[in-house]
């Protein structure tokens, strides 16, 4: 599973050409509360014991254990948002045009509760603070994975894997809708320094703000812009589009969800 293009698309962040890939590589470390799914995606624990990630990234087969801080933990239960709606077998091919209509309206979002508290975890280091706030347009969005990676000018590789080194990266944030944070891959002179977009294996990932409280959850890594035939869509190069799920839409049924359990 990666960023969404299909029903189940899953190597870590596609990066600038002209910038040496060891700027973009983090030590897992730096993020302990970064989550790993079984073989491919993300999440990030929002408190002790939930962590939010993209459904699309849950769905596709059985989750038992992810790895959160280097330990692996057993799950207690996943809750997928109701408004998740897999797409059709019928959408994924031909025009893309029917497919991104579809997704845009899909509430791409699930909770994982784990059997354990992290409690091996500071209270520095979680949780996330999810940002509840409406001004995301135009800030400027970290990105933190280890999907597949390639390069603005050729794409992601072909032999990339779905489980790579972690890598941060960062883009503007040039659209909000009630879903989504749309952000686009940008080549020089108007990319910034360690520009970056999430690519296949990055599903669920954490795209974070700063915000006058500090580095806040503003987003999870979703889905991808596809124009025209999408049997001959080529992610991810210069000028494309992705889109994040929102959290600040998805605040109040995370709070639901975790006050109920």
């Amino acid at each position: 599973m990666g960023v969404q293009l299909v029903a189940h698309t899953a190597n870590p962040i596609v990066i600038r050409h002209d910038v040496p890939d060891a700027k973009y590589r983090v030590n897992v470390a730096e993020f302990p509360a970064l989550a790993f799914l079984p073989g491919e995606g993300h999440g990030v624990l929002i408190s002790r014991q939930w962590v939010v990630t993209a459904a699309h990234a849950m769905v596709w087969r059985p989750v038992h254990e992810i790895t959160v801080n280097g330990l692996s933990r057993r799950v207690d239960k996943v809750v997928v948002h109701p408004g998740y709606k897999p797409a059709p077998k019928e959408l994924q091919s031909g025009d893309a045009a029917p497919l991104m209509k579809f997704m845009s309206a899909s509430d791409d979002i699930a909770l994982i509760k784990l059997e354990q508290p992290a409690d091996d975890l500071t209270p520095a280091n979680i949780p996330a603070n999810i940002y509840r706030g409406a001004d995301e347009l135009g800030k400027l969005a970290e990105i933190v994975g280890r999907g597949a990676t390639g390069n603005g000018l050729v794409g992601e590789y072909s032999d990339s894997p779905h489980r790579g080194e972690l890598r941060r990266a960062y883009s503007r944030i040039i659209s909000v809708d009630e879903r989504w944070l749309g952000m686009r891959f940008e080549a020089a002179p108007k990319a910034v320094a360690l520009e970056g977009m999430p690519a296949d294996g990055d599903s669920g990932a954490p795209i974070f703000i700063e915000t006058s409280r500090g580095k806040q959850l503003a987003g999870v890594a979703s889905r991808k812009l596809a124009i025209g035939r999408i049997s001959d869509f080529r992610c991810c190069r210069y000028g494309q589009v992705t889109y994040q799920l929102r959290i600040s839409r998805y605040a109040d049924w995370i709070d639901s969800i975790v006050a109920k359990n």
